[in-house]
């Protein structure tokens, strides 16, 4: 190994991203810490940061495990997950490929208030018209 190698570290994968923020998503959601879901799984609480930011690629069991402790099946974290549209123009499966708006919200603190506030809402009416509300200032943005 050279000193290159030491030095220059790979950015994580689209996917390893997405699946993390889905785990970092699902953990806010249920009010657990990342201490309390590092103890059920045994490991530091960075070590779940190391997940949540996709650094550290989740193996299949630790996955089925954090599944488990957050009471999702293990397709949860796949969701909305982006594709390698390389491999499906290969197959002839091709078309765009969704947005990763999950990294996108839980990679800032105002996301993060913003998911912790909106999951207490227990009113589907409420959130329907938070999500309508929100809608409507993007469009207003837009208009401007």
């Amino acid at each position: 190994m050279s000193a290159d190698d030491h030095t220059m570290k790979k950015a994580p994968s689209p996917v390893d991203r997405h699946v993390g923020s889905r785990v970092r998503m699902r953990r806010i959601t249920v009010g657990m810490s990342q201490e309390k879901l590092g103890e059920a799984l045994g490991v530091t609480f960075q070590q779940i940061q190391k997940y949540e930011k996709g650094s550290n690629r989740i193996s299949a069991s630790r996955m089925q495990n954090i599944a488990q402790v957050l009471g999702v099946p293990v397709s949860f974290f796949f969701d909305g997950a982006p594709r390698d549209e390389s491999i499906a123009m290969a197959v002839g499966f091709a078309d765009n490929a969704q947005a990763d708006y999950a990294v996108d919200i839980f990679s800032t603190p105002e996301g993060v208030a913003l998911a912790r506030a909106f999951a207490s809402i227990e009113d589907p009416k409420v959130r329907r018209r938070v999500v309508d509300l929100v809608t409507t200032l993007v469009d207003g943005q837009r208009k401007n």
